[in-house]
């Protein structure tokens, strides 16, 4: 690839904000569907013929989805590396529209698995593709505040997808008299349609052409990798937790067979001559230690995502959509922390934003493990709503780390491996959040078991209306005491992963760090 300087690509120059805000969009709607399809489950159940009362005949809706995000990513990423960012970027978004397309068509069970297969696939280049455009964009030391906002687009999916599900579906509901009433789900997939379209224009007219590399790609070293991470979300992803039992049925095997994958890939890379990671070139260091950061913190999010919901449920009697809201004050603080994280370390380093950003996740997780069961009514410094507080502080710092961790990481590589080394980073993230909540969801009703034996029996009340809510305090107790268990081995995560944040590139960005060497952006010559 070569790369020119500033003055000899104007005109890419200028329409560099409007190609990261098209690719940015692009991120949003692989995101948005991520999520949106939680708030539409029943209904797609209701058209597929999926009795309410057996859920788990729908998880591979999620599953396979996040089957297809994970074991995509890395060919994906070094495709865009031999093609172009704009080439793949487009032909990932031609692909979302094909499965979204699929996906509002279904009337069975393996029609929705196909498009939803198909949607995961297209939308494992969307988020590395783009902050591997970045890196082409921006220079080094302006890059960390560009990949902060391309993590906020990201997070705000997380945020606005179940909201978009239900708005969509009650509009449809309320207003369009030509969509039967279990059909609405459908239109949200039909509204990708355009976004993707309007997102591929953007693209043609502001990202830049690269000419075609010659270097090869490693198809098979590629396909290996997918395989292995096939395997390990089917093996990792249990969707009935029980306490005894932290993987599914099979889900040892499906391990045993993505560790021979990994296995074989590792003795393929070892050999081949054209390899899918290239060591040359590489700080191997620090890019480890920006990948390891992640994996920790992929694993505090998902944990909260899961396990505050139950909280809200089990603790504090919510239910319905009032336990879902309960996390809107972490949602919201993710992308906050996003953005004011990549414009901090472009000042004073990915390292040092990093380390501080997992740092104030862990205050933030130590003061959820101390939550009282009156926690609506306890505050901070007698104002500060505690629930409030300390979820907006844990979902703040973990959103910090976004930026500086991508910068860091990109930093350890060449400009070349930019595509590979953005996928293998969100798939350490994805693999921190699918072995977090497996380990600790399994530890969290092991300890409930263990809380529960341990407590005093009840002693049968005069009245037996007071009885039951004898029992019912000393259960909500018991889920207080466990999920604040829960939420310390989360800060101590946070902690590990400050350890190996302090490992990653540099610190505070100079004028000639590679590959740019001045403020702005060096752009692939077309």
């Amino acid at each position: 690839m070569t790369l020119t300087a500033p003055s000899e690509a104007s005109g890419a120059v200028r329409g560099r904000g409007v190609a990261i805000g098209a690719a940015g969009l692009a991120v949003l709607l692989g995101a948005l569907d991520t999520y949106v399809v939680v708030s539409v489950l029943e209904d797609i159940m209701r058209s597929v013929e999926i009795p309410i009362n057996k859920i788990q005949l729908a998880t591979p809706i999620i599953t396979w989805y996040l089957l297809g995000y994970i074991a995509a990513m890395p060919l994906l990423g070094r495709l865009s590396d031999r093609f172009g960012r704009r080439l793949v970027l487009q032909a990932s978004l031609g692909l979302f529209i094909v499965g979204s397309i699929i996906t509002a068509f279904a009337d069975t069970v393996p029609e929705v698995l196909a498009g939803r297969v198909v949607q995961g696939v297209a939308s494992g280049a969307l988020l590395p593709v783009t902050l591997a455009l970045a890196a082409d964009l921006w220079s080094a030391r302006r890059r960390a505040a560009v990949l902060g906002w391309v993590g906020a687009a990201q997070e705000l999916g997380s945020v606005l997808g179940p909201v978009v599900g239900v708005g969509v579906v009650t509009l449809v509901h309320n207003h369009v008299a030509s969509v039967p009433h279990d059909d609405a789900w459908r239109v949200v997939f039909w509204v990708n349609v355009p976004l993707a379209l309007i997102a591929m224009l953007l693209l043609q007219v502001t990202v830049p052409k690269r000419a075609v590399s010659k270097e090869k790609v490693d198809v098979v070293g590629g396909l290996l990798l997918a395989v292995a991470l096939g395997l390990s979300v089917i093996g990792l992803y249990n969707p009935e937790p029980d306490g005894e039992h932290v993987l599914p049925p099979n889900g040892l095997w499906l391990l045993l067979g993505a560790a021979v994958a990994f296995v074989l890939f590792g003795v393929w890379e070892r050999f081949a001559r054209t390899k899918l990671i290239a060591a040359a070139g590489m700080r191997v260091r620090p890019f480890l230690a920006s990948c390891a950061a992640s994996v920790c913190a992929g694993a505090a999010l998902m944990v909260t995502l899961v396990d505050v919901e139950i909280y809200a449920r089990a603790v504090l009697e919510r239910d319905g959509v009032a336990a879902v809201l309960t996390l809107v004050r972490f949602l919201l603080a993710l992308p906050v922390g996003a953005v004011l994280g990549g414009l901090l370390a472009t000042r004073v380093g990915d390292r040092l934003v990093s380390v501080v950003g997992l740092m104030v996740a862990t205050g933030g997780y130590l003061l959820i493990a101390t939550w009282p069961t009156d926690v609506l009514s306890a505050h901070y410094l007698g104002f500060l709503p505690a629930l409030d507080t300390s979820l907006a502080i844990a979902g703040f710092g973990l959103g910090v780390v976004i930026g500086p961790l991508s910068s860091a990481a990109l930093r350890a590589v060449p400009l070349s491996q930019a595509g590979i080394a953005s996928a293998l980073l969100v798939v350490a993230r994805m693999s921190g959040m699918l072995i977090g909540v497996a380990a600790l969801t399994t530890f969290g009703f092991y300890r409930l078991n263990s809380i529960v034996n341990a407590m005093p029996p009840v002693v049968p009340q005069g009245d037996f209306t007071q009885t039951v809510r004898a029992v019912a305090r000393q259960t909500q107790e018991a889920y207080a005491h466990m999920f604040g268990e829960v939420f310390l081995v989360t800060a101590a995560i946070c902690v590990v992963g400050a350890v190996f944040a302090a490992f990653v590139s540099g610190g505070r960005h100079q004028s000639g760090d590679s590959p740019a060497a001045d403020d702005d952006a060096l752009v692939p010559s077309r």
